[in-house]
């Protein structure tokens, strides 16, 4: 009998403000993108996270006004890299992102699997 591979701690990376203009409605819709892949992650018995669930609240209670304010530089890529620390993989979907480019780096010295395809994780179930 094949064993079933483990349920991995996976970071979905991908755009959040690339391609923008930081207007409201597109950075929603790049949340909305990585959390339909984090919940095809879910269905597949992974645990799925994205830097953006656990970033943009603490921004928003710190102060932050906007995208690139000081306060969302203080915290926003940081959440991501401390993320990445206890996290098996990193996903990267999505087009240019300089942010989830680093995070594929980071996720790369830290050793740690990185997939460019949700079809390349093997179920966990």
């Amino acid at each position: 009998m094949t064993p079933v591979p483990r349920p991995l701690m996976i970071l979905v990376a991908g755009p959040y403000r690339s391609g923008t203009g930081d207007d409201p409605a597109r950075l929603d819709a790049h949340v909305r993108a990585m959390n339909r892949t984090a919940l095809v992650l879910f269905r597949a018995g992974h645990l799925p996270l994205t830097g953006e669930a656990l970033a943009l609240p603490l921004v928003e209670a710190a102060g932050g006004t906007r995208p690139g304010d000081p306060v969302f530089e203080e915290i926003f890529h940081p959440v991501a890299e401390r993320l990445l620390a206890r996290c098996d993989a990193v996903l990267r979907i999505g087009g240019p992102s300089a942010g989830a480019d680093r995070m594929v780096a980071r996720a790369g010295e830290l050793g740690l699997d990185v997939y460019t395809g949700i079809d390349e994780i093997p179920a966990a179930r």
